[in-house]
């Protein structure tokens, strides 16, 4: 029986899946590829230390065949908060996860299953995390089976990424004393301090790559203090840098910033990607950051996917059904071409 994309995409809207809840919809796309005859396997992943959520929850990864791929296509299962569900009208699917990344499973399942059909030895992986922390793609990174080549799925407007950004996130914290804020000269406010800190970070002269562009700086979370009449005794902000090449140059200037009045801690680094691109095919520059560090063991990474990275994140997250039927013949036809190098 064939897929209906367009239904299997509200299904999995209608799942919720925000980061660290992923273990409905990874056991619904389980037994919905059990049961079309595909070999599944579901790796477990655990919670980080911390998290609120100690729910079970797992990649998936199904074979079209018995042995190993030459392409697998792959997304991420985990959706940013809040959760809504969706919605449809002539045009467009509407609701969280539309085109970040549900659609983008749905339409790398009926890919698969035309591929499968086709001869194309063939596997799909959907991970965990991707919103996060990639704790998924870097648990399956340490399980390859043997792909040469990785689609990665993701909102690039059916284009093929030529690179991707990476990302490098810090915590900038001050550290004060409290006292009487009539009395200032009794304490020392790490909001005074911080905010001269953050304005530097501003006017850092980020590096600029002539084919990608320039790296950008967002203060993402800004907190401290106690009350208005308390001089603050801490401050902490969450800065994250889009990156376009190495970060050492980078992280000096932000320690610079910061020098004498705060200290800076990297919470995550992902790495800036250069990707494959063929021939015919309309590119595009992916300012946000994947999966695809995370899954070096995969095979060499081409990004592609249906939808608009500008609606993901968003209330006005939408697929459009169009792109959506023409992504799926869009993988199958880079899988085509990328198989047949082997």
């Amino acid at each position: 029986m064939d897929i209906d994309p367009v239904n299997l995409t509200r299904q999995l809207i209608d799942m919720e899946s925000t980061t660290f809840h992923e273990g409905a919809v990874g056991e619904f796309i389980a037994n919905y590829l059990e049961e079309r005859g595909f070999l599944v396997e579901r790796t477990a992943v655990a919670q980080p230390e911390g998290s609120q959520s100690q729910d079970p929850r797992w990649n998936v990864y199904a074979a079209a065949q018995s042995t190993a791929p030459v392409v697998t296509l792959s997304t991420h299962m985990d959706t940013v908060p809040p959760y809504f569900a969706s919605r449809e009208d002539d045009e467009f699917i509407y609701g969280r996860g539309a085109c970040d990344a549900k659609g983008i499973m749905a339409a790398q399942i009926v890919a698969a299953e035309r591929l499968r059909a086709l001869g194309v030895p063939v596997a799909l992986l959907f991970v965990v995390g991707e919103e996060r922390d990639s704790a998924g793609a870097k648990a399956a990174n340490q399980n390859p089976r043997g792909s040469k080549f990785l689609i990665n799925g993701e909102p690039t407007d059916n284009r093929v990424a030529i690179a991707s950004k990476g990302t490098l996130r810090a915590a900038v914290r001050a550290k004060g004393k409290m006292a009487h804020s009539a009395y200032p000269e009794l304490g020392d406010s790490a909001i005074h301090k911080l905010v001269p800190v953050l304005d530097r970070m501003l006017e850092i002269d980020l590096p600029v790559n002539p084919e990608i562009g320039p790296s950008t700086l967002n203060i993402g979370l800004l907190e401290g203090g106690r009350a208005p009449n308390v001089i603050a005794d801490h401050a902490e902000a969450q800065v994250m840098v889009r990156l376009v090449g190495d970060s050492q140059s980078t992280k000096a200037a932000l320690e610079q910033a910061a020098e004498g009045r705060a200290e800076v801690v990297y919470t995550l680094e992902i790495p800036f990607q250069k990707l494959r691109t063929l021939e015919g095919l309309p590119t595009m520059i992916a300012a946000f950051t994947t999966d695809v560090p995370w899954l070096s063991a995969w095979g060499e990474p081409v990004l592609l996917g249906p939808g608009s990275i500008h609606v993901a994140h968003t209330y006005d997250e939408k697929l459009s059904k169009r792109e959506l039927h023409e992504a799926i013949d869009l993988y199958v036809e880079v899988a085509q071409r990328l198989a047949s190098e082997v």
